[in-house]
């Protein structure tokens, strides 16, 4: 199979040295797998263009007691102490959470506010099967709608979840952190903010003249955090532009890849924004090192019906840019 023939949404790329081995993992797809239910499946590749066709590596039914079997989002594998470990975003909306009052946006923005947020699951292999490590609930606190978390281990080695916070419930999205145990098997402390949505200063620059900048929804997506030679921070995150919300709780606009930098080094900023680094209704992007030792960032285009497209990328000290986009893995378009 080859990127055009390979039905995905948030990909996430393991490169896996051992094996020389690309793990492409998404959401579970039923028409490619060959397995139906919510969960993960990866794609698997030598060269990135020529791939084999899905396995599944995980499902919510093979979880006992687990909180919600919808949703399967954003599913990322990162090796911790021997281990492989699985974030992926599960949503249940027979559990709704409390919601503000209405304001100045109404009540469209409350319609969907249930739970939602990151489970993580174990596995002694890249292959799985992943086996959730608490399905009672998910990893950050169970009252905020979250999504898209993500490991990332501070300089000390203390490891923490990042994830989007979501408009839903903010109306401007957040970014923000937790600290985990140290085997990953639950949280320690409270959530940390990092930045908000309409912290990205071009964000305004879309909207007309005359109309007020707290426009909702300001959207947080896809969080991965990448440190440069120099010890900045770099975040890759996703976003929306000329945002128009829709009556059940939907958005319509550009779906962005942008990025944020930390030059203190600290996963606690000070954050600086850039701007989109791809336009295109496109998103949800990460780093990773081929084999060659490129840097290349995976994204998905369109945001549906989506598809994987791969950038050889630069950095100019704290600095992100687009080398070439590599139409020849990706097949174009």
């Amino acid at each position: 199979m080859r990127l055009p023939d390979m039905p995905l949404h948030d990909p996430f790329i393991v490169a896996d040295e051992k094996t020389r081995t690309y793990h492409l993992y998404t959401s579970n797809d039923p028409s490619v797998s060959g397995v139906d239910g919510t969960g993960t499946m990866v794609y698997r590749s030598h060269n990135l263009r020529d791939w084999t066709r899905p396995v599944a590596v995980f499902l919510t039914a093979q979880q006992k007691g687990i909180w919600a079997t919808d949703g399967g989002w954003a599913p990322e594998v990162h090796e911790w102490d021997g281990r492989y470990y699985l974030f992926t975003t599960l949503h249940s909306r027979s559990k709704p959470l409390p919601v503000p009052p209405p304001g100045q946006w109404g009540t469209p923005f409350q319609l969907a506010n249930h739970m939602r947020g990151t489970i993580i699951a174990v596995s002694d292999s890249l292959l799985g099967p992943f086996t959730v490590i608490d399905p009672s609930r998910p990893t950050p606190p169970e009252h905020l709608m979250t999504l898209d978390g993500t490991l990332y281990v501070d300089p000390s080695g203390q490891p923490w979840m990042v994830y989007a916070h979501e408009w839903l419930q903010t109306i401007d999205g957040t970014m923000e952190a937790i600290r985990l145990a140290p085997d990953l098997s639950g949280t320690v402390g409270d959530p940390v903010f990092l930045f908000k949505a309409s912290d990205a200063f071009w964000l305004g620059e879309q909207i007309p003249s005359g109309v007020p900048h707290q426009l909702p929804p300001y959207v947080t997506d896809g969080p991965q955090l990448y440190r440069t030679p120099d010890g900045s921070l770099l975040m890759l995150w996703s976003t929306y532009e000329k945002n128009t919300p829709g009556q059940d709780g939907t958005i319509t606009g550009g779906y962005v890849q942008t990025y944020a930098v930390s030059k203190s080094g600290d996963l606690t900023g000070p954050w600086q924004q850039h701007r989109p680094l791809v336009r295109d209704d496109s998103g949800h992007g990460m780093l990773f090192h081929s084999f060659d030792g490129r840097l290349m960032m995976v994204l998905h285009r369109p945001f549906d019906n989506a598809r994987g497209k791969l950038y050889e990328m630069q950095l100019l000290g704290p600095e992100l840019r687009i080398l070439r986009r590599r139409a020849d893995l990706d097949g174009g378009g």
